[in-house]
């Protein structure tokens, strides 16, 4: 028998059995289509339905990267066809551990996989914390993007001066929104709440509070290249947080290289800095942690109280930080928290970590011997701890995939699963007028926001109520 004749019946091995595996993808994100993604290249006889939370589908990409991305937001082309493939469902507003246990999922499927993300922030656990205007900053994304969880953020910019805790991507996102002209803005899917907030925000002067040095910032290149390229905004450093920083550039890997060499450059610049009336400012600062802060009579933010760090180590990229006894004080009205996100445990049956996700080895969830049930995986941040970006989710989603496909092989150890029938039975069971949407009644919200952004000449306006998105899914 040829080589050739070999990898076909490979490829075709489950026709044989007459058992069609069926995969349980749970989270419409980046995670889970690209893990969809990957089954389908190389699993020529799977089934794969995926539940989402909402109604809508594509997580982050919708709702986590900024309106001025919309390049990034592309990707939504390529899990479109995948949602559109004959043996690929897509099932909105089903909330695991609400609607339907992770138990009764793995009955009826030959394989779960968790994709549903990290969906709540870390906290600092410092004095005052819950005071008035302290936001997270993954609740004010959600805010401007259109999340139903965030449509009610109540958020003061009334005030001229905000501050930033954290110095990664989101942080400068958050930047960006708060910096970038109106008239920018009015042209992305941003929302309409949002732009009408914005466009009478006051805030004039932003700091970005990181507790490491300029060598240890988490944002990228290209994100602070946007940053220091905004109209009408002026970055301003502090040239004592550089210090010796510019010996030690020829010893960096080559993107922290870059990354240095451009917060240099605008180092040099900005000590000619002119500014003018109207313009905002962007002050990035170092070496300084949130000791706690500081509130008025109202329980409103009035400042923070920064601790004064030092860093030792030998590793330039990873040195420690330490904390010293000197203070210093930030006067602002507005904190945003941008420290990180967390998961969160929505099943009884899912086992975390110490580290906050989900042990794994290569995806394949770390348990005790359940064989009459589905195995279970997991893949993106639940799995790997919410770190990267897009692209590093999508290689971590082809891993797990290919794991997938491995455990999936031997077909012997199939048998013939209900699927996403008996989980409709499930829901209608418990409540028979649980409203499932489909990609058909997503596809009807897409064309309803479409057209609804062309009234304000917007590339979508984002429905923000989910009972709305039900109305017009269902019609």
């Amino acid at each position: 028998m040829s080589f050739m004749g070999i990898k076909l019946i490979t490829r075709f091995y489950c026709s044989f059995e007459n058992v069609v595996p069926r995969v349980c993808i749970v989270g419409s994100g980046p995670a889970g289509f690209y893990a969809a993604m990957h089954l389908c290249k190389k699993l020529n006889n799977v089934h794969i339905d995926i539940l989402e939370k909402l109604p809508v589908p594509f997580g982050l990409v919708r709702y986590g990267v900024a309106p001025d991305h919309p390049e990034v937001k592309n990707v939504i082309n390529q899990f479109t066809k995948v949602a559109n493939k004959p043996n690929v469902n897509f099932y909105g507003n089903i909330a695991l551990g609400k609607d339907i246990d992770l138990l009764q999922l793995r009955q009826h499927y030959d394989a779960v996989l968790l994709t549903y993300g990290a969906e709540e922030d870390k906290t600092l656990g410092i004095e005052n914390e819950e005071a008035n205007n302290i936001v997270a900053a993954r609740n004010f994304v959600g805010w401007y993007n259109g999340h139903p969880r965030d449509k009610d953020l109540k958020i003061d910019l009334s005030g001229t001066t905000a501050a930033i805790l954290g110095q990664g991507n989101v942080a400068l996102d958050v930047a960006r929104m708060l910096l970038t002209p109106i008239d920018i803005l009015r042209k992305t899917d941003i929302t309409e709440h949002a732009l009408a907030a914005l466009a009478d925000s006051k805030v004039k002067e932003l700091y970005l509070i990181g507790r490491r040095g300029p060598l240890q910032v988490a944002f990228t290149i290209k994100e602070l290249r946007e940053q220091l390229n905004l109209p009408n905004c002026k970055t301003v450093w502090r040239e004592q947080d550089f210090e010796g920083v510019s010996s030690v550039v020829s010893k960096l890997g080559r993107p922290r290289k870059r990354l240095t060499e451009l917060m240099l450059k605008s180092v040099s610049e900005s000590s000619n800095i002119n500014i003018m009336p109207g313009d905002k400012c962007f002050k990035p600062i170092f070496f300084r942690s949130p000791n706690k802060f500081l509130t008025d009579n109202m329980n409103h933010v009035t400042g923070i109280e920064l601790t004064c760090n030092r860093l030792e180590g030998d590793n330039l990229e990873y040195q420690k930080c330490i904390a010293t006894d000197e203070k210093e004080f930030l006067d602002c009205s507005l904190v945003f928290r941008s420290i990180g996100y967390t998961s969160v445990k929505v099943d009884k049956d899912i086992i975390f970590d110490t580290n906050g996700f989900v042990t794994n080895d290569k995806g394949r969830v770390i348990e005790d011997n359940v064989s009459s049930l589905a195995k279970l995986y997991v893949a993106g941040w639940l799995g790997t701890g919410p770190a990267g970006v897009i692209l590093h989710t999508m290689s971590n989603a082809f891993l797990v995939a290919k794991t997938i496909c491995e455990d999936l092989k031997d077909c012997k150890n199939l048998s013939s699963k209900g699927g996403f029938q008996e989980v409709r039975k499930i829901l209608l069971k418990s409540n028979q007028s649980h409203i499932i949407v489909d990609w058909n009644g997503w596809e009807k919200i897409d064309n309803y926001e479409v057209e609804l952004g062309k009234k304000y000449g917007k590339p979508r306006e984002k429905l923000c109520s989910i009972s709305k998105m039900l109305e017009i899914a269902s019609s």
